[in-house]
């Protein structure tokens, strides 16, 4: 079952839906649950809340999977170039134009500081950093490998599809290179061959194994995958879900 709820960004003073898939039982099973966060959460249940239409059909997924987890995904900012800013964590130069400031780390300080205890306190979760992943795509998947460089006592998982890496590889691949990472850590990074140009499949290859190399030296497990003739969209990050669902929460 998927629910629906309203809540406040505070540090944006934005209201947001908020979905949740939980276990039918989850009210009668006495278990607790590991928890994964998603970006976009418009665009994770219901082609009919997507943003093109199509979504990537986590609800039919989960309740087929032979686990169960709790997944949240909040709705991605639809105004202007909010979405790019809260899901970016760094200054960005020349790759978009005008030039901005990202709001990632007020974002990720809202999700982990007020989101998070709303859904242990609301759910029956399994709050620590082995049961607690971050996800998502694109600009997502940016954030969620940002947010297991920054955050990595609180998310001990983190799937990382089709990173947009042009907005800001330099100073990530330099963080990630100098920041203590929690050893132990799972990471799933993937693009897709046909995501965009061959240039920018090129250099999307290159940053993302460079990126699962670095990770795996300082003792994160990773699983780099490239799609092969993956696009940019929703209906071929589902494709990958069995891949990165098992990867993450293997036993």
């Amino acid at each position: 079952m998927v629910e629906k709820f309203s809540v406040h960004i505070t540090p944006f003073d934005l209201e947001r839906t908020v979905q949740v898939y939980l276990p039918d039982d989850w009210q009668t099973s006495r278990q607790k649950y590991p928890v994964l966060y998603m970006f976009d959460g418009h665009n994770l249940f219901f082609d009919q809340d997507a943003t093109y239409g199509k979504s990537w059909g986590l609800k039919e997924f989960l309740d087929g999977w032979d686990k169960k987890i709790i997944l949240g995904g909040v709705e991605g900012n639809k105004e202007g170039d909010g979405r790019l800013r809260e899901y970016c964590p760094y200054r960005q130069r020349g790759w978009l134009s005008p030039d901005f400031e990202g709001c990632g780390q007020e974002y990720m300080e809202w999700l982990c500081g007020e989101l998070k205890p709303l859904i242990d306190k609301k759910y029956p979760t399994l709050p620590g950093r082995s049961n607690t992943g971050i996800a998502g795509s694109s600009m997502g998947g940016l954030m969620s490998l940002w947010a297991l460089v920054h955050w990595g006592d609180v998310f001990g998982k983190a799937g990382c599809l089709s990173c947009a890496f042009q907005c800001c590889w330099e100073p990530l691949r330099a963080e990630m290179e100098q920041y203590v990472l929690r050893r132990g850590a799972r990471a799933y990074l993937s693009w897709g061959s046909r995501e965009s140009s061959p240039e920018t499949v090129e250099f999307l290859g290159a940053a993302t194994l460079e990126s699962a190399h670095i990770l795996s030296e300082r003792g994160v497990k990773v699983y780099p995958f490239m799609q092969v003739g993956g696009g940019h969209c929703e209906a071929d990050w589902e494709r990958q879900l069995p891949r990165m669902m098992n990867w993450l929460f293997e036993k």
